[in-house]
């Protein structure tokens, strides 16, 4: 089973881009749930979503509290505590921010788990390039699949195609581009750790 654990904040698209996951897994006849956790429902609060993909029914229904990768489309949320809680040692991570790892003060992560292990994608700002909307979601999935293609919970062709199906038109059409662009960024992203190991 393959986990996944999401942190934004309210108003961001955190329990959609679960359920869009959810939703890709899906398409590539896995089974998967999604779902949210709030805290105060207000605009701004910090949001949980929790999204599980498996080759096998999945019966449990608790919060994901041991993720295999972790989402972090907020990057003020990271010196939470409990944030990086439960995530596995070969876990990974991906965080929004137009900023480095080492600016967002997680040097000591990437030197403790690897560079391939938590990548940083600037899912805003490619939200706002594609779609005119600071919503990170689609970005962030786009990201994900190219930083688990080894693993591969879901292809990103699966996520393009719930992107469409959920949305219509323009935004359907931004989102899926925003996906594209951030899934080639990391990929290049990779490319370039591998090039310096």
């Amino acid at each position: 089973m393959f986990q996944v654990r999401f942190h934004g904040r309210g108003g961001q698209g955190v329990v959609t881009a679960a359920e869009l996951l959810a939703s890709a897994a899906f398409r590539e006849d896995r089974y998967a749930q999604a779902f949210p956790s709030f805290g105060s429902e207000r605009m701004g609060a910090p949001v949980m979503s929790f999204c599980r993909i498996d080759d096998k029914p999945i019966r449990t229904r608790e919060p994901v509290s041991e993720p295999d990768a972790l989402l972090i489309q907020d990057p003020t949320l990271l010196h939470q505590a409990g944030i990086f809680e439960g995530l596995r040692p070969d876990g990974y991570v991906l965080v929004n921010s137009a900023r480095g790892a080492g600016d967002l003060g997680l040097a000591s992560f990437v030197a403790e788990h690897g560079k391939e292990r938590l990548l940083v994608v600037p899912a805003t700002q490619l939200a706002l390039t594609h779609l005119g909307r600071p919503l990170p979601g689609a970005p962030m999935l786009g990201g994900f699949a190219a930083l688990t293609q080894t693993e591969g919970p879901v292809s990103l062709g699966a996520l393009l195609a719930a992107i469409t199906e959920r949305f219509t038109g323009k935004v359907a059409a931004g989102n899926a581009d925003a996906a594209r662009a951030a899934f080639d960024f990391v990929t290049d992203e990779l490319k370039g750790v591998a090039q310096h190991a």
